[in-house]
């Protein structure tokens, strides 16, 4: 089986890869829990997307996700997602398992 690549931008200002992907926020409902989030961080989330230890899934998929995985997404709580969600790297190991399980192409970090 041939393997594409996609690179990942390196600048700032370009498209991150995660927003044509979501497969992380897809990969397993055991995935957002939550860290070392605090009451007040918690609070900002709408009380519909949240079970008490992490984001409600549906399925795998957590419910904060808009849109189709592979093709375009965004998160519905981006701005005061839980530390497990800021600690997603696009192109970690992490990335690419929950990118193979969706048959996404590997992603490879460009060198700035």
């Amino acid at each position: 089986m041939q393997r594409l690549r996609t690179t990942v931008p390196g600048a700032a200002s370009e498209a991150s890869p995660c927003m044509a992907c979501g497969a992380c926020c897809s990969y397993s409902a055991d995935w957002p829990r939550f860290t070392w989030e605090d009451d007040a961080a918690l609070a900002r989330l709408p009380q519909d997307l949240v079970t008490l230890s992490g984001m409600r899934c549906d399925g795998a998929r957590c419910s904060a996700l808009v849109g189709v995985v592979g093709v375009s997404t965004s998160c519905a709580v981006y701005a005061d997602r839980p530390d497990v969600c800021r600690a997603c790297v696009a192109g970690d190991d992490a990335c690419q398992m929950a990118r193979s399980k969706f048959g996404l192409s590997e992603l490879v970090v460009a060198e700035a």
